[in-house]
């Protein structure tokens, strides 16, 4: 992790070591609490945004288990992150409905929109991008959460339109026709 991290509710900038000492807090308050592993992980992702190996360690080694089962844990639930997930998190829905009524196309627009993979997220931090399995507006597909917003019958072609919302609001450029960012 760099010396600097952004943290997640703010844009104020925090060190590592203030980061970690944030954890300690949480760790000391959980430490007895039956089932403390999952809030634990939680609040460590609100705190750094995502769950950095040496987030994890601490973690491990704080609650009495094994680095392999924190992450495991980790592993398993997509909710979590170990790498650094941008502002706003954009999931395309590719359950049934929305992928026959194009959220593939949709996927595809974003990827190449974002210049990212699914799982990846942009340079500037701004978006991360992921799929979803229904998000119960089947009537409406496709569609794409940003967030916590549900955009209903998206089009590849408003990808780019639906993008620059975001852009504008939080003061970079919108994306040039013709050019991608």
């Amino acid at each position: 992790m760099s010396e600097t991290a952004t943290m997640s509710a703010c844009t104020e900038q925090a060190t590592e070591s203030e980061l970690l000492a944030r954890l300690d807090e949480v760790l000391e308050d959980y430490q007895d609490k039956p089932g403390n592993l999952i809030p634990v992980l939680q609040i460590a992702q609100g705190i750094f945004g995502y769950l950095p190996e040496n987030a994890l360690k601490r973690i491990a080694l704080s609650l009495s288990k094994s680095y392999s089962e924190v992450a495991g844990v980790v592993g398993f639930y997509s909710y979590f992150s170990t790498v650094p997930r941008g502002k706003h998190l954009v999931r395309v829905c590719l359950g049934t409905a929305c992928y026959v009524r194009g959220g593939k196309l949709v996927l595809e627009a974003l990827k190449q929109e974002l210049g990212i993979d699914v799982g990846g997220t942009t340079e500037d931090r701004l978006f991360s991008l992921e799929v979803g399995r229904c998000f119960g507006a089947c009537g409406l597909a496709p569609t794409i959460m940003i967030g916590d917003e549900v955009r209903q019958r998206v089009k590849p072609a408003r990808v780019r339109a639906i993008l620059d919302e975001y852009r504008a609001e939080a003061g970079t450029k919108p994306a040039r026709k013709g050019a991608k960012q």
